[in-house]
C-alpha cells in the first residue's frame, strides 16, 4: 500500500452522530492506513449519547467537532465520500478531485424516542451496524489501493 494515507469524509445532516461515529470508528480501526473525516450540511455539535456510544467500545471522540461541509471544499481531494443519511444522498456537495462517493444509508439515532436507556439502545445499534461497515470498507478500501499500485 501505499504510503499516503487513504483520505475518506463521512457526510450527514447535523454531523452530530452517524457522521462522528464513522469517523471515529475509522480512525480507531483503521490507524494510519485512513485519515478520516467528517462533516455535515448543518452542523448541531457533537451528541452526548454519540460519545458515550463510543466510549463504551473503547473509542474517546471527545475532541471531534461537528463541522459544516464547506470547510472541506478546498482540503486535499478525498479518496471517498461517503454519505450516511438519504437527504445528503442527492444534495451532496461536489468535493473536486473526489474519487469515489458511495452512501451508507443508517437510521438517525437522534431521532430515538423513549427513556435514555431506550435510546441508548438506537444509538449502540447504529454504532455497531456503523462498526460493521466500517470493517467491510477498510477491507476493500486497503484492497482497492494494493490493487491501484500494481
Amino acid at each position: 500500500m501505499s504510503e499516503k494515507p487513504i483520505r475518506v469524509l463521512f457526510l450527514c445532516v447535523g454531523n452530530a452522530c452517524r457522521s462522528q461515529m464513522a469517523e471515529a470508528i475509522l480512525r480507531h480501526e483503521g490507524g494510519e492506513r485512513f485519515d478520516a473525516h467528517s462533516a455535515g450540511a448543518i452542523p448541531s455539535g457533537v451528541w452526548p449519547m454519540t460519545l458515550r456510544a463510543l466510549a463504551e467500545i473503547g473509542i474517546d471522540a471527545s475532541r471531534q467537532q461537528s463541522k459544516h461541509w464547506s470547510v472541506y471544499l478546498e482540503a486535499p481531494p478525498f479518496d471517498y465520500v461517503i454519505t450516511l443519511c438519504d437527504p445528503l444522498a442527492h444534495e451532496c456537495p461536489v468535493f473536486p478531485g473526489a474519487g469515489r462517493r458511495l452512501h451508507w444509508p443508517f437510521d438517525d439515532p437522534a431521532e430515538a424516542a423513549g427513556s435514555d436507556e431506550e435510546q441508548m439502545a438506537v444509538f449502540r445499534r447504529v454504532r455497531d451496524e456503523i462498526a460493521g461497515q466500517i470493517q467491510r470498507f477498510i477491507r476493500s478500501a486497503t484492497k482497492e489501493a494494493m490493487s491501484d499500485e500494481c
